[in-house]
């Protein structure tokens, strides 16, 4: 397909090919890390799955500013390549290279030295300390490896070649999923297994991207190119740092919930931990087509085809729907199948409680992330962040609120039950800034198109 299919092919086509290689390769991503939670809860204990959760938030937050550095970095790129103006475009990649790299050896020393700090900050229990710490260690030594994946994978998708991130992302899952089976069921090293694993397969696939990536730009000839650039930096961060500050406010409040949970002690944690990772499956779909309509907008606003944008959101809606709908069919009819997944026999019956109570109430409300994603990712690909960051920030502060004060009262349940109606908010605020029409010009007001 042509590269420059997003402003030239019908909105439908180029949404769903854009984001049909996003999500097959997210649902690897995610698969992979199903199988972590998996081979440790059957094979090493209910207690390993429980460390690995109380991790998850917290390594969630360097997930997120990396996925909301590269996202927001990418629009710039997008925009560059949707004028045809390939030096700039090339520019602005180099820039956010050598800036995320930094940054990404700064995290992983800042994680690495206050992991198990922050663990006993968020009260996870002393029982599972041990292999919290053992866990997270592991992680942050590979924390560069996933951020520069992620810059990588959102440079791609720029440029229209959302395919190579995809087969990416297989060799990485399956190489993953094999390297998991054997640490864990061979080598016999527990938590550390899986830990190894995913530091091992990301390193391989940053490696291959790199070389990937520098074969493709050989595609836009251009003389005396300059590798960093402080306008493109100072451009990439008006819009990476409000989406940097969206992807870690709400990943940090969700530390916040954590900590809620964690006190509900080691089998409620198990469950919930065995949810979350049936719920971050749920919603890649969500989230790759927010994505496609960030790299969609930016685009076509670079082409100056506003019209087509509206279209185009219409029709991410219209696929949003459609997901939400298989989603709640399937979670309705499996959710304790799906959650026993996860805990093997020897599961307790609080842990698949927990995680069958949480799954069977979210399937009816991914229709709302869906919509939310949709609106936010115009709105971050026209660069519009002000009110993008005020209902993300709305949204995580409400349901952290009502977690922290309802759920100690009422159970554990007040912890999803404040998620649907946070996505709602969100949601509102960023579709009325929408209807205003001002994203159209916010660009051109900052001077990205420059």
């Amino acid at each position: 397909m042509d590269k420059e299919y997003l402003i030239q092919e019908s909105p439908l086509k180029a949404i769903f090919m854009f984001a049909l290689p996003m999500i097959i390769g997210n649902l690897f991503q995610q698969f992979y890390t199903m199988v972590d939670s998996i081979v440790v809860g059957r094979y090493v204990s209910e207690d390993a799955l429980a460390a690995i959760g109380a991790s998850y938030s917290l390594t969630n937050v360097f997930i997120c500013i990396a996925i909301g550095g590269g996202v927001g970095a990418s629009v710039i790129t997008s925009r560059y390549f949707g004028s045809r103006e390939y030096s700039k475009m090339k520019r602005s990649m180099y820039t956010a290279f050598l800036s995320f790299f930094a940054i990404s050896i700064l995290l992983a020393v800042i994680g690495y030295t206050t992991g198990e700090a922050i663990a006993r900050v968020l009260n996870t229990p002393e029982d599972i300390m041990d292999m919290t710490k053992e866990y997270l260690d592991i992680y942050f030594l590979g924390l560069p490896f996933l951020f520069m994946y992620n810059i990588f994978a959102t440079m791609f998708n720029a440029i229209g070649r959302s395919k190579i991130p995809l087969y990416l992302l297989i060799f990485s899952s399956v190489f993953n999923i094999g390297l998991d089976i054997y640490m864990v069921c061979v080598l016999h090293l527990g938590i550390a297994g899986v830990a190894w694993a995913t530091f091992i397969a990301q390193g391989i696939s940053v490696v291959a991207s790199f070389f990937i990536f520098m074969k493709e730009l050989k595609q836009f000839p251009t003389k005396d190119q300059q590798v960093f650039s402080n306008s493109d930096f100072i451009q990439m961060s008006k819009v990476a740092l409000p989406s940097i500050f969206q992807q870690s406010a709400v990943s940090i409040g969700m530390l916040l919930v954590q900590s809620v949970v964690n006190g509900f002690g080691t089998q409620v944690l198990a469950g919930f931990s065995a949810a979350m990772r049936a719920e971050s499956i749920c919603i890649v779909p969500m989230a790759a087509m927010g994505n496609a309509m960030s790299s969609f907008t930016a685009q076509n606003m670079g082409a100056k085809k506003f019209d087509r944008v509206k279209k185009g959101y219409q029709t991410a809606n219209g696929l949003v729907l459609l997901f939400a709908v298989i989603i709640c069919i399937v979670l309705e009819l499996y959710h304790d199948a799906i959650i026993q997944a996860f805990l093997g026999e020897k599961g307790t019956i609080i842990a698949l409680e927990t995680g069958s109570s949480y799954v069977k109430f979210m399937g009816w409300f991914f229709i709302l992330i869906g919509l939310k994603m949709c609106v936010d990712g115009l709105l971050r690909g026209a660069a519009d962040m002000k009110l993008f960051m005020v209902a993300n920030l709305a949204n995580f502060t409400f349901r952290v609120c009502f977690a922290v004060i309802m759920a100690p009262k009422y159970g554990i349940a007040m912890v999803w039950y404040a998620v649907p109606i946070g996505w709602l908010i969100n949601f509102i605020i960023s579709f009325g800034r929408y209807r205003t029409g001002k994203w159209m010009h916010i660009g051109e007001e900052e001077g990205i198109s420059a």
